[in-house]
């Protein structure tokens, strides 16, 4: 057997593999491409940055409309300025997080908890420069009214916000919800300060401060149990 020969038989004994499996790769191919749908791409980051931005504003808007606007109104001009554009700045972080969250592989600035811290002291800061009333009149009841409107509207900000990132995938679904919930306490802290009228320091650092953490946690939880309620749903159907 010469060079040529051989070469013969290695060259066929190639070939063998890839006309076998052809057949059941093609079979398999045409199994599967009925299932195929075209996929609609997510927006840019930055149209669905500006959308989550949009919702958090008209949620907190929409509230202090229904509720009225005495704080925006005692607030003096240079407070208005400092407040709500700290707000929008630390709304807009939240949101680019929230959206990074939900589409694999981009890149994550700050985890969760140095989101949640950086916007809690940022608040802490600037609230405690602005409002230095040291009365404390009505201090827990007035402060239990204002930390439930803040969750109550920290509640469908979140859900907004999540709906319009439905069609992303939260790699880590638990820090997804936690930029989420923070961004939803944001929204409920901007509907405290455009409402309540109360501008002692304490109720302002606690009471409305501590919607954006307990909103966080709040996201958290729910990022959490749900997997795990649907798991139960699916398992007690095949049972």
């Amino acid at each position: 057997m010469n060079d040529r020969e051989i070469d013969k038989l290695l060259t066929k004994a190639a070939r063998v593999p890839d006309e076998t499996n052809a057949m059941p790769l093609d079979r398999i191919i045409a199994s599967i491409k009925p299932s195929f749908r075209p996929v609609r791409p997510l927006p840019s980051t930055r149209k669905l940055v500006i959308a989550l931005f949009m919702v958090c504003i008209t949620v907190s808007v929409a509230g202090a409309a229904r509720a009225g606007f005495y704080g925006f109104a005692k607030m003096s001009l240079p407070t208005r300025v400092i407040t709500f554009l700290t707000l929008s700045l630390l709304i807009l972080m939240a949101d680019i997080e929230f959206v990074h969250d939900m589409i694999p592989g981009s890149l994550r600035r700050w985890s969760p908890a140095a989101l949640l811290g950086i916007c809690t002291a940022v608040l802490l800061s600037v609230f405690a420069l602005l409002f230095r009333d040291p009365g404390m009149d009505h201090f827990i009841s007035a402060g239990i009214k204002c930390l439930l409107a803040g969750l109550l509207h920290a509640v469908p900000a979140g859900l907004l916000s999540w709906l319009v990132l439905r069609r992303g995938f939260a790699v880590r679904s638990i820090s997804a919800g936690f930029a989420a919930g923070t961004l939803g306490g944001l929204a409920g802290v901007g509907l405290l300060e455009m409402h309540c009228p109360n501008f002692q320091s304490a109720h302002v650092l606690l009471w409305h401060i501590v919607v954006v953490p307990l909103s966080a946690a709040v996201g958290a939880l729910t990022a959490y149990l749900v997997p795990k309620l649907e798991m139960l749903k699916k398992k007690g159907l095949r049972g």
